[in-house]
């Protein structure tokens, strides 16, 4: 008799925990690169080092995003709310906020007085999508989120500065392509692409 819980996993952001904040050699990874990396470090990272903003195509592609702290109680709550015997798969989505690539941008802009560059998409993916993310179980179960607007922001920013002089600026622009015909855009506009139609 096996019970199943599933946890979607948006995301994630933030680099401490309660534990981690104990002692300086606790702190997480921070994980970044120009290719696949999580978006919100990369800008965290282009800011940091004076790059600009590497968003793709559009912009307008959305993602789901948690706080590491988030993330930890989420799990806490899952295993403390299992799913009944014989129930079926318990799926929760861990994410507790969707943004927009090119909004992400522009908090982060604000933020660090960083500039936005818009560059071609490398990646084989719609231009714009809606991505919504229900969470309500782990709300209805006493979930607090965090969210990027609430400041803990601003320790992530310190970390990427913190660590700049790590950063190997040759692979903040993507070197892959997921089609030949894609053209590796190394330069980037100020100016917003506009989706293309299909």
């Amino acid at each position: 008799d096996i019970r199943i819980t599933d946890l979607h996993q948006g995301v994630v952001w933030g680099t401490n925990t309660e534990e981690t904040l104990m002692h300086p050699d606790l702190i997480n990874r921070f994980d970044w690169e120009g290719d696949y990396g999580t978006v919100l470090n990369r800008f965290l990272v282009e800011a940091a080092v004076g790059h600009p903003l590497t968003v793709y195509g559009s912009g307008g592609q959305t993602r789901a995003f948690i706080h590491i702290r988030d993330t930890v109680r989420c799990i806490s709550l899952a295993i403390k709310h299992p799913p009944a015997r014989k129930q079926r798969v318990k799926i929760f989505n861990q994410a507790t906020e969707t943004h927009r690539v090119r909004d992400l941008a522009g908090l982060v802009a604000r933020l660090t007085g960083a500039e936005v560059r818009y560059y071609v998409n490398p990646r084989n993916e719609a231009s714009e999508n809606e991505l919504v993310v229900h969470n309500e179980q782990f709300l209805e179960l006493g979930l607090n989120p965090i969210t990027l607007s609430e400041g803990l922001l601003q320790e992530v920013i310190e970390i990427a500065s913190r660590y700049a002089d790590r950063v190997d600026q040759a692979k903040i622009i993507a070197d892959s392509r997921w089609r030949a015909d894609i053209p590796l855009d190394r330069e980037g506009t100020a100016a917003r692409r506009e989706p293309v139609a299909a």
